[in-house]
């Protein structure tokens, strides 16, 4: 399997927020906003992988800035590491701004995604090479996320993350 970058499987979804995707304080509901970041991420895992992806997790959440009712929002997801079947998925929020239109990050999250057969049995997905000094810090970073994720699961013991340790080595 050849290495695939991050821009192999970018995935950029842009769209209006309604009337009926809104709170009472009329911004942007957070689980629309979920649901939104939870598709982008499912194409960008399915281009990276070329397979059937399921969510596995949603690693981290930020709700940063509130996105007003009639906001353009924009999600960006793109693969920020893979392993062996899974594949993180690092997405940010744009909102424009509607007088000016420029853009400004109001969100963040975090997802994991499985690459499985048509059994639902884990299959394995090309490597990721990063090209860009911001995918390579994601990159990195991944690592140690799923190191801390494993520890915390029971799944590895502290002693061999070794990603962790050498943060405060």
């Amino acid at each position: 399997m050849q290495a695939k970058n991050p821009k192999d499987s970018r995935t950029i979804l842009t769209d209006l927020v309604l009337p009926s995707e809104t709170n009472p304080l009329n911004n942007l509901f957070g689980g629309e906003l979920l649901a939104r970041m939870d598709r982008a991420a499912s194409i960008a895992a399915r281009r990276h992988s070329r397979r059937i992806v399921v969510t596995a997790s949603v690693n981290h959440v930020a709700f940063n800035k509130a996105i007003p009712l009639g906001s353009v929002v924009t999600v960006e997801a793109a693969v920020s590491r893979a392993f062996k079947s899974s594949m993180e998925i690092f997405i940010d929020v744009w909102v424009e701004d509607r007088e000016s239109g420029k853009r400004s990050r109001a969100n963040e999250a975090i997802y994991t995604f499985v690459a499985v057969d048509e059994t639902g049995t884990p299959v394995s997905v090309p490597e990721l090479t990063p090209e860009t000094k911001l995918e390579t810090e994601r990159y990195e970073a991944a690592l140690r996320r799923k190191q801390l994720s494993l520890v915390l699961a029971g799944k590895m013991k502290p002693k061999d993350a070794t990603e962790l340790k050498a943060l405060f080595e």
